[in-house]
């Protein structure tokens, strides 16, 4: 073997070494969380643990929704969130690509202001936020939870837009105004459906932002009414004990809207969707 080969040999089971550590360092606690969720309540802290439980029981999964008001949280987090992205994705899909696409005084410091306002950290607008709802009487309410994660999103989505935007041929839009298509008409039926990927990343990147948020939901609620999903399992958590198979559980079934929604888009996350959509 020379060494070229063997170098390479080397490298490559490197690479494989790294790949399973941090395959392990992710799996690990995903599949001890299932583990834990389908163990009865007396298997839950014996020692030594075990990974696979004598008595598989789905108790845990059934309690959750019986004698938590679960089913309130889930329906609350679907609504926010669901509200929140579409409105994300409209606004920073039109501000993308007007920034895309025209020249405009003041565009520079636009998007500069953007891209700062994600620099800070979210725990130095939690005043101010709570302020302003208040003032508005948004507290404890739906409508409130939905413009707060709408202004945490619609900056960088708008950046994501754009990024996209900006790798679809301006050749396609000149096309279709020659073709009588006015901008709006050019945006919803030929560059909008180009983006897809981008549409689809950015759909993830604000249903994560939305569904995965605490903090905001914590402060800006509080009757069991209007709480969400995180904040719900975070009441699992009790001062005098903590039930671990009921956590998990919850924790599973929270997972799994954002399980679904990878399964649903990842087709559209394809490079170069517009390759040779013009003639050079």
């Amino acid at each position: 073997m020379t060494t070229t080969n063997r170098n390479g040999f080397l490298f490559n089971a490197l690479m494989y070494v790294i790949l399973i550590i941090a395959s392990l360092a992710v799996l690990v606690p995903v599949l001890w969380m299932v583990s834990t969720a389908l163990k009865p309540t007396t298997e839950v802290m014996v020692t030594p643990p075990r990974w696979i439980p004598e008595h598989t029981s789905f108790e845990a999964f059934v309690r959750i929704w019986k004698d938590y008001p679960f089913g309130t949280y889930f329906i609350n987090s679907v609504y926010i969130v669901l509200v929140s992205t579409g409105i994300s994705l409209i606004f920073s899909a039109l501000a993308g690509y007007g920034a895309s696409r025209f020249q405009f005084r003041g565009k520079g410091a636009f998007l500069t202001f953007l891209l700062i306002t994600q620099m800070f950290p979210s725990i130095m607008l939690l005043i101010p936020f709570y302020k302003v709802l208040k003032t508005f009487g948004l507290i404890d309410t739906h409508m409130g939870l939905i413009v707060v994660y709408i202004s945490f999103s619609i900056p960088f989505c708008t950046w994501m837009m754009l990024g996209f935007f900006q790798g679809i041929p301006k050749e396609l839009d000149e096309a279709a105004v020659i073709d009588g298509c006015g901008r709006l008409r050019t945006f919803l039926q030929i560059i909008l459906p180009l983006s897809l990927p981008g549409l689809a990343a950015t759909a993830i990147y604000s249903f994560i932002i939305g569904w995965n948020e605490y903090m905001f939901a914590f402060i800006l609620t509080t009757s069991e009414s209007m709480k969400t999903l995180p904040v719900g399992i975070g009441q699992l958590n009790g001062f005098y004990k903590i039930v671990w198979n009921d956590l998990m559980a919850a924790s599973i079934v929270s997972s799994l809207p954002l399980v679904i929604m990878f399964l649903f888009l990842q087709k559209y996350f394809i490079s170069s969707l517009t390759a040779g959509a013009v003639k050079s």
